[in-house]
């Protein structure tokens, strides 16, 4: 059965808005944690633009799941990685100027600086995954570098527009899962999964963790954060 990580990014924004303490990203995992997720994901980004350092630090020392840490693969945050421990890192690509993260990393251009970073990362004894399109060269890429995991990358399939778009985004999916399991690779997805989609994505099977932030956060603002953990959790086993 698939687990719901929860990404908590957003809690972050809201506080960074104002500059204040609150909403406190940490809290807000906890609460995620007992309505019954099994992970928490935070994205630490070059620019601090939500999640600081501080809240990676105690996110560490306080979650009893798992944490999961996205971030670029620079030496900077490698060290911080090295230094927190998390028990996974997603290595993604990042832009400055980005709303959110755009597509899967490259990582047949990027496998020089890719393999020497996830070398760093898994000699420190943590578990690296690379966020990747569902295209098979890529996969076969993450593979051959060494990577234990993949986490596909969702966004076109949630912004098809139409549905015969989403059809053929959804297949692309499916066989990257199929491709992934052959290969011997853990596979989660994640990126623009809401309560509408995600369910003909879970009904795949293949894929361990689902990470999903924004349209959790977004909901619970409305329900509450424990309800809307709770209710994405039902659409995933529904599937």
């Amino acid at each position: 059965m698939a687990r719901l990580g929860v990404n908590v990014d957003h809690v972050a924004t809201i506080r960074q808005a104002r500059g204040t303490s609150e909403p406190d990203p940490v809290t807000a995992a906890a609460l995620a944690e007992l309505a019954g997720a099994e992970g928490i994901t935070v994205h630490l980004r070059e620019d601090r633009r939500h999640i600081q350092d501080r809240d990676v630090a105690v996110l560490r020392r306080t979650i009893k799941t798992r944490l999961n840490l996205e971030m670029a693969a620079t030496e900077e945050m490698v060290g911080i990685a090295l230094k927190v421990r998390p028990d996974a890192v997603t290595l993604v690509p990042e832009k400055r100027r980005e709303l959110t993260t755009e597509g899967g990393l490259d990582v047949i251009l990027h496998r020089e600086i890719l393999k020497k970073q996830m070398t760093l990362l898994q000699e420190g004894g943590i578990t690296v995954s690379l966020f990747v399109d569902p295209d098979a060269e890529q996969i076969k890429a993450s593979h051959r570098l060494g990577a234990e995991y993949i986490e596909i990358h969702t966004g076109l399939y949630c912004d098809a527009q139409t549905t015969e778009g989403s059809r053929q985004e959804l297949a692309k999916i499916e066989q990257a899962i199929r491709l992934a399991q052959k290969l011997g690779l853990g596979i989660n997805a994640g990126h623009g999964l809401d309560y509408r989609n995600v369910r003909p994505v879970a009904a795949l099977g293949g894929i361990e963790e689902f990470n999903i932030g924004h349209s959790i956060i977004s909901r619970a603002v409305l329900v509450g954060l424990e309800r809307a953990v709770r209710e994405m959790l039902e659409q995933i086993r529904g599937g």
